[in-house]
């Protein structure tokens, strides 16, 4: 045990002399939670329109304010011209194309339907279905009110309506930042593990002091976890430094409890130190170690869940996540942060980051040859 607490501060003390490091203990944290949150959003707003009013009457500039008047769409260009629209959608000037035919008002009068063509940009997929289903709901309000007005012309009695109420649950407002900040702060959790850690040893090799401490009659044990066991304590203080910042700035609650929150946390860093320890074997140089825990964790990112839901997602990509420990602890800390899942509903995630732990941290120490 003296062994590991001298251990221990003379690596704190290289932390602190180490001018790289405190940056990316201190400020990558508040930068990546500041930024990041924003940038990685989903929704959308001020979708850039272009009208083609051919029909020029009350009912259709009637839509045309409506669509307005949405908080969602902003009208760049007025137009007659369809291969003028069609410019503006080719040299991104406009996001969607809203086609109102000649003949609009008459046929929704008279034949007692009429069309409205959307044409949205889809390179983005996603942006141009979200962009779609908004422009939908407004017509399709507007075409409920027209009725209602028609209804109330023809009988005095008024037109009757289902009305629905929708309840959210655990994210009542809505708020995507309130999605995004615990994928984030996964993220940022493992960066600080899996990279730091990894650099640490790698750097022992460049400077040639690993082969020093090889040959002292210090156990392998005792070296790794003098290693491994300060980044451990600045993860946790991570942990707690991304939520009370949440808190504050962005108001994403912690419903759950902090100590179920604080143990999935501990269980997970064990797992992303022991990947960056196994990295570190295998890598010479600080840069090699770099290239490698990127392209791993640049790939565990994306399979993750926090962009897209890990169901919609092909089977074989759902079978692989079962090595991605992101995927796990991505779906834990949004159940104890917005849900207030307890441990007993997280038994599951528990066992199995448990298991990755032991089998990553066996095979990295295994992997580990001290020269002694």
């Amino acid at each position: 045990m003296r062994t590991i607490i001298f251990l221990l501060q003379k690596e704190f003390r290289q932390i602190r002399r180490n001018k790289t490091i405190l940056p990316i203990i201190f400020v990558m944290p508040i930068i990546q939670l500041l930024i990041l949150v924003h940038a990685t959003t989903f929704e959308i707003k001020n979708v850039k329109l272009c009208v083609v009013d051919q029909d020029m009457s009350n009912t259709s500039q009637r839509l045309v304010h409506r669509l307005e008047g949405s908080s969602f769409f902003k009208i760049t260009a007025n137009t007659f011209s369809f291969d003028e629209a069609q410019q503006q959608l080719a040299t991104n000037k406009a996001d969607m194309i809203v086609n109102i035919p000649s003949g609009f008002s008459n046929d929704l009068i008279k034949e007692n339907h009429a069309t409205v063509q959307l044409i949205p940009n889809a390179i983005n997929a996603n942006f141009a279905t979200l962009a779609y289903s908004y422009a939908s709901n407004v017509i399709f309000d507007f075409n409920k009110s027209i009725l209602t007005e028609w209804a109330g012309n023809i009988s005095p009695q008024p037109l009757k309506t289902i009305t629905t109420q929708a309840r959210f649950w655990y994210n009542p407002e809505m708020n995507y930042k309130w999605f995004m900040f615990p994928g984030i702060m996964v993220i940022l959790i493992t960066m600080i593990g899996m990279f730091l850690s990894g650099l640490n040893l790698v750097r022992e090799k460049e400077i040639g002091t690993s082969e020093q401490l090889n040959v002292t009659p210090m156990q392998k044990y005792q070296f790794i976890i003098g290693k491994l066991l300060p980044f451990l304590i600045i993860g946790i203080f991570e942990l707690f430094l991304a939520t009370l910042l949440g808190k504050l700035i962005y108001g994403v609650p912690l419903v759950g409890s902090i100590w179920v929150l604080v143990a999935f946390t501990f269980i997970y860093l064990l797992v992303v130190l022991g990947i960056g320890l196994f990295i570190s074997t295998m890598a010479e140089t600080q840069q090699q170690m770099m290239f490698i825990a990127f392209f791993v964790v640049i790939v565990f990112i994306l399979l993750s869940g926090i962009f897209t839901p890990m169901e919609s997602m092909p089977i074989w990509v759902q079978k692989f996540n079962t090595i991605n420990p992101l995927s796990y602890f991505m779906r834990v800390i949004r159940m104890v942060m917005l849900k207030g899942s307890g441990f007993s509903d997280l038994i599951a995630e528990f066992i199995s980051l448990s298991i990755y732990a032991a089998a990553i941290l066996s095979l990295a120490t295994w992997r580990y040859r001290k020269t002694a």
